[in-house]
């Protein structure tokens, strides 16, 4: 199909994207163009104009904080993201080739992902997991929100109309910190009909003291299955601790369901999946 008509702009700076959604509430920003292309072809997305952001050098790169963390230009793609040194993630290693194709990972964006809220993307559920944090800028200044509550619905954020998304703030890597993310994957789309994503840091005599469990595909929105981590946290992970815990994967969350997988099984499936991840993630801490 042919997208509906649209005002197009190329911007030089953030602040003049900045200028340019403020100036129409129907404006969309466009970078790499994989997610929101396909809606507009299909008129399920109809921007009364697309700001183009996509040269604008500010929003690129991976750089190392003074604090050992990590930030995330929004423009850097999925394949700068998987080939840079700097990511010692195994959970990124994980999710990364599996995105799309090559052409989708050469040119989709992270931020863009990220901002797109796609209820069976991946990156959402690792950023629940490794509990990141998100830049966003508008013309009244800059705020920084965690990544936990900021996925509200499909394709909802908490990202204002005059806001955009500049930066992702990843923390520090640590030696006694494991991750994974493993997901069942609609064939056809290599959507994830369920994701799921762990981080576990294990302190002395190897309790678990911090767990992060990132959930996509299986509700209306990516979450963190916080039942999950408090049933991990102040545990040795025991098989029987581990299994018990997945147990929690979906709490009393709505369930998807569709085409391709009815509720009982996602359900069933994110317990699997949930199980899964926590077990590669402890097997790869040292």
């Amino acid at each position: 199909m042919i997208p509906a008509a649209f005002g197009y702009t190329r911007v030089s700076s953030i602040e003049e994207a900045l200028a340019a959604i403020a100036a129409d509430d129907d404006a969309k920003v466009i970078a790499g163009g994989q997610s929101l292309l396909p809606l507009m072809k299909l008129r399920l997305a109809q921007p009364g104009t697309l700001v183009d952001i996509g040269r604008l050098p500010e929003l690129r790169g991976i750089e190392r904080l003074d604090d050992g963390r990590l930030s995330v230009g929004a423009l850097t793609t999925y394949a700068e993201l998987m080939d840079s040194p700097a990511i010692h993630y195994g959970l990124l290693r994980d999710a990364l080739p599996s995105i799309g194709d090559v052409q989708v990972r050469n040119r989709g964006t992270v931020g863009g992902a990220v901002a797109h809220a796609d209820p069976n993307s991946d990156l959402p559920a690792v950023l629940l997991a490794l509990d990141a944090e998100l830049v966003l800028q508008s013309a009244g200044g800059t705020r920084t929100v965690p990544a936990n509550g900021f996925f509200e619905g499909p394709f909802t954020t908490g990202i204002r109309p005059d806001e955009l998304l500049t930066r992702i703030i990843l923390p520090a890597p640590l030696d006694n910190a494991g991750s994974a993310y493993v997901s069942l994957e609609q064939p056809a789309s290599g959507y994830a009909m369920v994701g799921v994503a762990a981080v576990v840091i294990v302190g002395a005599g190897g309790m678990i003291e911090f767990a992060g469990i990132g959930v996509t595909g299986v509700s209306d929105c990516p979450y963190r299955a916080a039942e999950v981590e408090h049933a991990l946290v102040g545990s040795t992970g025991s098989a029987e601790v581990i299994a018990e815990a997945a147990t929690h994967a979906v709490g009393d969350r709505p369930v998807n369901s569709d085409i391709h997988a009815g509720r009982e099984y996602r359900a069933a499936m994110a317990v699997v999946y949930a199980r899964r991840a926590i077990e590669a993630a402890l097997a790869r801490l040292g």
